[in-house]
């Protein structure tokens, strides 16, 4: 292998793909990034076996070949060089790097021994708009779980309802869905939160189309130069709707500015009750109060005014509910529940298409 590179598209591409490099595998090889030349370009890839993501980038290329290298060293150390042109050339197992200051040599395994990257030969293929994509992840993958003793709340749902298609993640104690656009066909795929979180850091500020071919056990997410497969996770996602509320006892409309900055200062004084707040809506007063207690330093109570209706009181996990009003876009906020111990439902005041649900705490 010998070609002709520029730093800053080598770069790019290493930071693309070495995040899924697993050096704690028991896959030495995995901890490596495998460099394939392929019609006059030049392939990065990665894997830790669940995820892999390949970035093809342009080359000069003199002669084809393939080597696998420490995904971290390479990273590190073609960061650091300046911008320019990097000669790469591969002499048995031995990567040499030059450029006009430095000359070095990174020790690989044959690309032999990498994980074949799985392709998805006969799948069903359909695309979505990259800038929502990428909206719709940013409101909902926080929701999933990280505890992998439920493997089936550690992804992320993209499913198709009533001719729309909807991103939706729950841990159990909270859940977040938001519709991403339309789609003709019937769609359900239970996407690791992990691969999702990749697509994310993948996914640019263009807006271009992203493209999406799945089969019954892996799905790939193609986006301009680079490719993600994930495996699917197995098992039935929980009926989620059922949680949701139609209709509310309590209900206020608040700036999502006051609300976030009251739960802010509220939250300051929960830290000793695991985050616990009590919230207290009052049809008469039509304002909202948030009040915690922090028995060595003492107690807060902050009030927001809105529109309410129905009176009514609810104990939540303030960094929950932070984290709910942080998705939230515009600038009012629905906010309803129908008593202490049913589910608290938050949605931007103009549109529908982001849900956001918090289980209560037990007062």
């Amino acid at each position: 292998m010998k070609l002709q590179v520029t730093q800053e598209n080598l770069n790019r591409a290493l930071g693309t793909v070495s995040r899924v490099a697993n050096s704690r595998g028991t896959l030495p090889i995995l901890a490596n990034v495998l460099i394939k030349t392929s019609n006059n370009r030049l392939s990065l890839a990665a894997t830790n076996l669940d995820i892999g993501i390949t970035h093809f980038i342009g080359a000069k290329v003199a002669e084809e070949g393939s080597i696998t290298v420490p995904a971290r060293l390479m990273q590190d150390f073609i960061s650091s060089l300046p911008a320019g042109v990097i000669d790469l050339t591969l002499d048995e197992n031995k990567l040499h790097i030059a450029t006009e200051q430095y000359q070095s040599t990174v020790n690989g395994i044959v690309a032999d021994d990498f994980p074949a990257m799985p392709a998805i030969t006969d799948g069903t293929h359909w695309q979505i708009d990259g800038a929502k994509l990428k909206k719709g992840l940013q409101q909902v993958v926080f929701a999933a779980s990280g505890d992998e003793s439920r493997p089936v709340l550690t992804g992320v749902l993209v499913h198709s309802s009533g001719g729309k298609l909807y991103l939706a993640a729950t841990d159990s104690y909270r859940l977040a869905e938001k519709e991403i656009g339309s789609s003709k066909d019937d769609v359900r795929l239970l996407v690791p939160a992990t691969a999702m979180q990749d697509l994310l850091r993948i996914l640019g500020d263009g807006g271009e189309a992203v493209q999406v071919t799945h089969d019954d056990q892996q799905v790939l997410f193609q986006v301009g130069d680079v490719e993600l497969v994930a495996r699917l996770l197995d098992g039935n996602y929980p009926d989620y709707r059922k949680l949701i509320p139609e209709k509310f006892a309590t209900h206020a409309i608040l700036k999502r500015a006051d609300l976030l900055n009251v739960t802010k200062v509220s939250s300051l004084f929960a830290r000793e009750s695991a985050g616990s707040v009590t919230i207290k809506v009052d049809e008469e007063k039509q304002a909202l109060s948030i009040r915690s207690i922090a028995s060595q330093l003492g107690e807060n109570t902050a009030t927001a005014t809105g529109k309410i209706t129905g009176s009514g009181e609810i104990t939540l996990n303030s960094r929950y509910l932070l984290d709910a009003l942080q998705a939230l876009d515009g600038n009012d906020v629905s906010f309803g529940f129908n008593g202490k111990l049913e589910a608290t439902c938050l949605r931007d005041a103009k549109t529908r298409d982001y849900t956001h649900i918090i289980m209560p705490l037990k007062s």
